[in-house]
C-alpha cells in the first residue's frame, strides 16, 4: 500500500512537472510567435507601397542622335540601360533565361520551396553553394528595390516584398522588370544595354546562341566576361544553358547542336562618339540646363540637327586642311556649317 501510495505521489509530481515544463514552452512559442509577428508587420510597414513599385525612377542611359536617328553617343553612369518592353525582346533570350534562372517561374509563387530544397541538395551533392533557391521575383527585388547591405533584415524584406511585387504585377510584367534590371557586366544593366554592348544589336535581333551566352552572364558578369581569361568556362556555362532549354523542351536537339557550333563574334568594350566636338557641345548645354546626374540617368532622347553627311565632308575637309596649315606652323582647324534660314547646326569639326 505504501508503495503505491509513493508511486501515486511520484506520478503526480511528475505530471504536474509536465504541465509546468508544457506550460513554459507554450508561454515561450506563444511570446515568440507575437514578437516575429509583429516584427513581421513592422518590417511589412517600411515597405514600399504598390505606387511606389509602379513609380519607382529606374536610371537610364540618355542617348544623343543626329537629325536621321543615327546614335552618336550614349551618356550613362554605373547603370547603362535602356529599358524595352517584353515583346521587343528575342523568344530564345526569355526562354533561356527562365530555363537557367527559374525553371518553374510561371508555376509557384513568389517563393518556391520546391527550388530551395532542390538547390540545397545540390549544393550538398556538390560541396559547393553555387546553387541559389531564388526565384526570379525574388531577383528581381533583390537587385531593384534594396540596398546591398548584407543584414539579417534584408532577406525577410526580399521575401515579404516579393510577395508583395508577385500580388500586384503579372508575370509577364515581372519577367519584364527582371530581364530590364539585372547586370550584365561592362556597366550594362538590361538585355538591350547587354545586347549592345556584346553583340552590336537589340535584344530582339538576338541568335539562340547569343541568347543562351547573355543568359549565362548574370551568374557572375565579370567572372564569365568574353573579353576576360574564362572564356572556356562561358562556353560551358553557355552548353548549359542550351542542355536546359532542350531538357525543358524549348529548343530541339537539332536547335541546341547548331547553336552550339555557331560561331560568334563579341564587340570589345569601347567607346565610339561620332562627331565628338558637336557631342560635347551637346553635352555642356544640357549639363547646364538639366544637371550631370540627370543626364547620365534621366533616359534623355535628345534628336539634333547634325546632318551626317555633310558631318563627314567636314571632317574630311578640316584634317586636310589641318595638315596644309603645318606649313605656316599653325597645326589647328574647324569648321561649322550653319543652315542660315533656320540657324541649324548641320556640321562641327575640329
Amino acid at each position: 500500500m505504501k508503495l503505491k501510495k509513493i508511486l501515486k505521489k511520484i506520478n503526480s509530481v511528475f505530471l504536474h512537472f509536465i504541465f509546468t515544463i508544457g506550460l513554459g514552452f507554450f508561454g515561450v512559442f506563444t511570446v515568440l510567435g507575437i514578437a516575429g509577428l509583429s516584427y513581421l508587420i513592422y518590417v511589412n510597414s517600411t515597405l514600399p507601397s504598390y505606387e511606389e513599385l509602379a513609380k519607382r525612377d529606374v536610371a537610364e542611359s540618355s542617348k544623343i542622335y543626329s537629325r536621321d536617328g543615327t546614335l552618336l553617343y550614349e551618356f550613362h553612369g554605373e547603370y547603362n540601360r535602356t529599358s524595352v518592353d517584353l515583346d521587343r525582346i528575342s523568344p530564345y533570350l526569355k526562354n533561356a533565361t527562365l530555363a537557367v534562372e527559374d525553371k518553374d517561374f510561371y508555376k509557384h509563387g513568389a517563393v518556391s520551396l520546391t527550388g530551395i530544397a532542390r538547390a540545397i541538395k545540390a549544393n550538398y551533392e556538390t560541396g559547393s553553394s553555387s546553387q541559389g533557391g531564388s526565384t526570379i521575383t525574388q531577383q528581381f527585388v533583390k537587385n531593384a528595390l534594396l540596398d546591398r547591405k548584407k543584414l539579417y533584415t534584408r532577406k525577410v524584406r526580399e521575401v515579404l516584398l516579393a510577395y508583395k511585387v508577385e500580388s500586384h504585377f503579372s508575370k509577364d510584367e515581372i519577367l519584364g522588370l527582371y530581364l530590364n534590371e539585372i547586370p550584365y557586366g561592362r556597366n550594362a544593366y538590361g538585355v538591350e544595354a547587354a545586347a549592345q554592348s556584346y553583340f552590336g544589336k537589340s535584344a530582339g535581333e538576338l541568335t539562340l546562341a547569343e541568347s543562351a551566352y547573355l543568359a549565362a552572364l548574370p551568374q557572375a558578369p565579370s567572372y564569365y566576361s568574353p573579353t576576360g581569361e574564362n572564356f572556356d568556362a562561358l562556353v560551358k556555362r553557355q552548353q548549359f544553358v542550351l542542355d536546359q532549354m532542350q531538357a525543358q523542351g524549348y529548343i530541339t536537339e537539332l536547335e541546341k547542336h547548331q547553336a552550339e557550333n555557331q560561331e560568334v563574334a563579341f564587340r570589345e568594350p569601347k567607346t565610339e562618339i561620332i562627331a565628338p566636338y558637336f557631342v560635347s557641345w551637346i553635352q555642356n548645354y544640357l549639363t547646364q540646363k538639366y544637371g550631370k546626374e540627370f543626364l547620365r540617368e534621366g533616359g534623355l532622347r535628345v534628336y539634333t540637327t547634325l546632318d551626317l553627311n555633310m558631318q563627314n565632308i567636314a571632317e574630311t575637309v578640316v584634317k586636310e586642311g589641318a595638315a596644309e596649315n603645318k606649313k605656316y606652323g599653325a597645326y589647328n582647324a574647324a569648321l561649322v556649317a550653319v543652315e542660315p534660314a533656320t540657324g541649324k547646326i548641320l556640321a562641327m569639326a575640329g
